[in-house]
């Protein structure tokens, strides 16, 4: 009851919501880039939404199913194939024994999940099966997919109840200009009125320097009020680092635990699904929101998934 990799594609890990809990010990919580679209597929799946799922960036693997199951593919469009037939992203597809999941090329965004029914046979370290590479746990060996692995499947399912509505719209939409709206502080009293007028005004670029760990941009100058060097403090998911050269970072999903430079803003976690696709070259906006705003946002994305939850398995 398991998958071979035949081809592992550019980088291609197993990944659920996170390792929760350990940054105090130096440990990255890791899991997912975008939490949404994971959710989505599982859902899709007939999975808890937290269970661990294939993260592939850019370039898909290529994957050979030696038993029967249901998959569900959201996020990125890859370009999925099945045998060399086009499939849907965001629905669930049966996949038979012998078949094989192969992506052609990024579409839309850069990284897609797949979720498959019943769940990954992938052990628990620290509470999850998030893979971390910079220290080599969790996942499979701690690594990225290679060449011939084989990865188990737990419960897996030849169909599922209402297979014909397990299907949503896809939600990833490309856009000249990405808006991403933040939550400032805690370090916002760190740069000038000019600085922030900047941050919130210009356009800035991904540049090619942007990976699970973080994301660097290029554009205007964001003004400190003195530098941009703090006694190194925790942080978040979507922290926007900005170091004394002025260009923001946007941390990610292996985002070291501290860091020593002043943090002008922080991603809504409503907008992590922008986060997670963001690649090279792209155009990114910030806008300024209120707690409250970030807070409804969050319930608001919770109550669809519970709405297509609900839809799915009636």
């Amino acid at each position: 009851m398991s998958v071979t990799v035949l081809n592992p594609g550019l980088l291609t890990t197993v990944q659920d919501m996170g390792r929760v809990g350990y940054q105090q010990f130096g440990v990255s919580v890791s899991g997912v880039m975008d939490p949404r679209a994971a959710s989505i597929a599982n859902i899709l799946v007939g999975n808890e939404e937290g269970e661990a799922v294939l993260e592939c960036t850019m370039m898909g693997p290529q994957l050979r199913f030696d038993v029967s199951n249901c998959i569900a593919i959201t996020g990125g469009d890859l370009g999925p194939t099945l045998d060399g037939a086009p499939i849907p992203n965001y629905a669930a597809v049966s996949v038979q024994a012998g078949q094989v999941l192969r992506f052609t090329a990024p579409k839309t965004g850069c990284r897609c999940f797949i979720a498959f029914a019943g769940g990954l046979d992938i052990p628990v370290v620290m509470g999850s099966r998030s893979t971390y590479l910079k220290a080599k746990i969790g996942g499979l060996e701690g690594r990225k997919l290679q060449k011939d692995d084989v990865i188990g499947f737990r419960d897996p399912k030849t169909q599922l109840k209402n297979m014909n509505d397990r299907n949503l719209y896809p939600e990833f939409v490309p856009r000249a200009v990405y808006t991403v709206r933040v939550v400032m502080g805690p370090q916002d009293d760190a740069f000038t009125q000019k600085g922030i007028q900047t941050f919130l005004n210009e356009t800035y670029t991904v540049t090619p320097e942007f990976d699970r760990m973080g994301c660097r941009l290029e554009g205007a100058v964001i003004e400190h009020v003195q530098s941009g060097d703090i006694i190194s403090d925790g942080i978040a998911f979507g922290a926007i680092q900005v170091p004394s050269s002025g260009q923001p970072i946007i941390m990610l999903a292996d985002r070291q635990t501290t860091g020593g430079y002043t943090k002008i803003a922080n991603v809504i976690t409503a907008d992590f699904r922008i986060l997670g696709q963001l690649k090279g070259g792209d155009k990114v906006r910030f806008e300024k929101v209120s707690i409250a705003h970030a807070q409804d946002a969050l319930l608001t994305q919770r109550a669809a998934l519970r709405l297509l939850r609900k839809s799915v398995d009636r």
